[in-house]
């Protein structure tokens, strides 16, 4: 799990440092195949339940499940890029937002809040905790941010298999929920709204857009319980 959650970490990196105006989402799908060899890994999202795509590519409003075309990023974008990997049978799974040249106030406020609900998150990502505390911290921090979480979508468990038990929601009440052990990897991934909570999926039947066509940021890592402080599988400086 940490050689594999090294090479998502890695790939992750070269991807969004291609991040610029006028790429399109294609050719960063394209890179995220030659990263990943280099890498001596391979897609865990690509013919995942029929996913066309090497990694998920969501631009503005588009909140997870983008697949990779003939769109140019323009400046002002926010594009968010989720990666899972499959590196010796063990999965690698983790995203982030990053911007498109200047944006605007508003989608800078965004990705911070969603990034400080992941840290949160993460911080409550302890042995003997339940997973209801985990789950209602991330959502108190959005909700501080005046933000909504989307809630048809969640993190979850992660090892051998992309998606694994427990389901990992942004939403939860405290003291609910089975407990945190030493030995559980999760992937935790606030999915933050701009505006309304609402989602759909597109005719593609991936793409999941925001009802409201307000922007939508997604951050995420792996991260193991251990007897003392979580260790995150995922780590780099897209945290």
């Amino acid at each position: 799990m940490r050689a594999a959650g090294r090479a998502a970490r890695t790939v992750l990196e070269k991807i969004a440092a291609l991040v610029r105006p006028g790429v399109t989402t294609r050719e960063l799908d394209q890179a995220a195949a030659e990263f990943m060899l280099e890498q001596k890994c391979k897609s865990a999202f690509l013919g995942y339940r029929g996913f066309p795509g090497q990694v998920c590519i969501s631009v503005n409003e588009e909140v997870v499940h983008g697949i990779g075309g003939v769109r140019r990023l323009q400046p002002g974008d926010i594009v968010s890029l989720d990666v899972g990997v499959n590196k010796s049978g063990w999965i690698g799974d983790t995203a982030t937002t990053v911007a498109v040249g200047q944006i605007s106030p508003g989608a800078t406020k965004l990705l911070g809040a969603t990034q400080e609900a992941l840290r949160v998150g993460l911080l409550h990502a302890e042995s003997g905790r339940r997973l209801g505390d985990l789950c209602s911290a991330i959502e108190q921090a959005v909700i501080a941010h005046g933000f909504s979480v989307v809630r048809e979508f969640v993190g979850h468990g992660v090892g051998k298999k992309l998606h694994e038990e427990p389901q990992v929601p942004n939403f939860g009440v405290p003291g609910e929920g089975p407990k945190l052990k030493p030995g559980m990897t999760l992937a935790i991934e606030p999915m933050v709204n701009l505006g309304k909570a609402g989602v759909r999926v597109l005719s593609d039947g991936w793409t999941v857009v925001t009802q409201d066509n307000q922007l939508s940021a997604h951050f995420e890592h792996t991260v193991l319980i251990t007897r003392g402080e979580p260790e995150i599988l995922t780590c780099s400086g897209l945290m």
